[in-house]
């Protein structure tokens, strides 16, 4: 089943974000890797691309794990969660429906 990864920065972490950015893209890789990933990417804080110093205020990681208890594990791990980035970690269930 989907499940759906909704985080939240703390304030003032694009250092730490950046500093755990490859290890938490190896992780990301390795699901695409396995065909798992639907999809995944950061909220910029600021409307753009890229939002520079703005930083980012969370991200977005939609994917395929056994159950929910797999995809709250999976979360709890990201080296984003290691680093003190996220404040806050949503895990729940996801039924896609378009585009078919």
């Amino acid at each position: 089943m989907l499940y759906v990864i909704i985080s939240h920065d703390r304030p003032d972490s694009l250092q730490a974000r950046r500093g755990a950015r490859p290890a938490h893209l190896e992780r990301l890789l390795a699901l695409q890797t396995e065909g798992r990933l639907v999809l995944a990417g950061p909220h910029p804080a600021v409307d753009a691309t890229d939002p520079g110093e703005a930083g980012f205020t969370g991200s977005l990681v939609v994917a395929e794990f056994a159950d929910l208890a797999a995809a709250r594990t999976w979360a709890d791990q990201d080296p984003y969660m290691a680093a003190g980035v996220y404040q806050q970690v949503e895990v729940k269930p996801f039924v896609k429906v378009l585009p078919a």
